[in-house]
């Protein structure tokens, strides 16, 4: 095992190692070739979140409640991408796989604190929506920039501060056994099993989490999507019902890539134990594919994000004519 380091606190001595050893994939060939596809997928991701923010920040049209919410969404995708994958690159591509004990409670910290934003701030969309179909004349009365940056900030404290408890409570932790951690990043749950003193306070952190910010987001979109169906049926016309369910197909895409994978993930850990192969292709595929596939999926299908993106594309394409004209004379 590495050096170990030992942190005094008034009642008790916590042995805190030197650096964690982040395993990665166990015994798997071409392994480094699966971190260069998600190198991939973050170029991809940074690209796409970044024009997401442009064109939301460009455009005051689009300085409306829905669009604030997409644009955190898309700022909580960015912040995830960033904390993970060039780790990952780091970590696995260069053969990098010991990371100092305060890096590795950092990393930890950035990784939750964006998902758990991403999770919370599908739910404030959801509740978008819900107030959109079901109370149309009060929308604009209850939903206006100034609730929506409230909303917004309350989720960001929140989540810091449970992210924070989150690292503390791994402070408490003595490490004499080993510092391998069988992850492909700095995740909770591998490093405090490994730890050789009560992690009970750390066992119940997680399990506190996942309710609070996969199992209790889950269900509170659920419920607006019912409030939203029983709504439709006082719609007299189908073509009003389909033009009313249309501005839900964008937000319920991004949902289900978001919390599919992460239920899907849950139920085949209770119904048989995963490989820890499996385990981080799982994890870490249901990490990085919702940051990419958002943008997508809010350009296609958002009338309002189209309509701005044609309108730079051909301001920009008469430019160029323009100065292809000067410059031919």
């Amino acid at each position: 095992m590495s050096a170990l380091n030992s942190s005094l606190s008034t009642n008790m001595s916590f042995v805190h190692p030197e650096y964690f050893f982040i395993s990665g994939f166990s015994d798997m060939p071409f392994s480094k070739y699966y971190f260069v596809f998600l190198f991939f997928i973050y170029i991809t991701s940074v690209f796409e979140n970044s024009v997401v923010f442009m064109v939301i920040l460009t455009d005051r049209s689009l300085h409306i409640p829905k669009y604030i919410g997409i644009f955190n969404l898309a700022l909580a995708d960015f912040g995830e991408t960033n904390a993970m994958i060039p780790n990952l690159m780091k970590t696995f591509v260069f053969d990098s796989q010991y990371i100092s004990y305060g890096a590795c409670l950092t990393n930890m910290f950035f990784v939750f604190v964006f998902s758990g934003v991403q999770s919370l701030t599908l739910v404030v969309l959801a509740y978008d929506r819900f107030i959109a179909i079901c109370l149309p004349l009060r929308y604009h009365v209850i939903m206006n920039n100034s609730f929506i940056f409230v909303v917004l900030i309350a989720v960001w404290s929140i989540i810091t501060f449970l992210m924070g408890m989150i690292v503390i409570s791994i402070t408490r932790l003595s490490f004499c056994k080993t510092n391998v951690v069988k992850s492909y990043f700095c995740d909770h749950g591998p490093i405090y099993t490994i730890a050789c003193n009560d992690n009970s306070i750390n066992y119940f952190m997680a399990k506190l989490c996942t309710v609070l910010l996969i199992y209790a987001p889950l269900v509170a979109i659920v419920l607006s999507y019912l409030g939203i169906f029983l709504s439709l049926r006082r719609i007299t016309t189908w073509e009003e019902r389909l033009k009313a369910l249309k501005t839900c197909v964008s937000h319920l895409l991004a949902v289900g890539i978001f919390f599919l994978p992460l239920l899907g993930i849950y139920l085949a850990a209770l119904i048989c134990p995963l490989h820890p192969n499996a385990r981080i292709i799982s994890t870490s595929l249901s990490s990085a594919l919702p940051p990419m596939l958002n943008p997508i999926i809010y350009v296609l299908n958002t009338t309002e994000f189209k309509g701005v993106i044609l309108k730079v594309l051909k301001k920009r394409s008469t430019q160029l004519s323009k100065n292809n004209i000067v410059m031919c004379y």
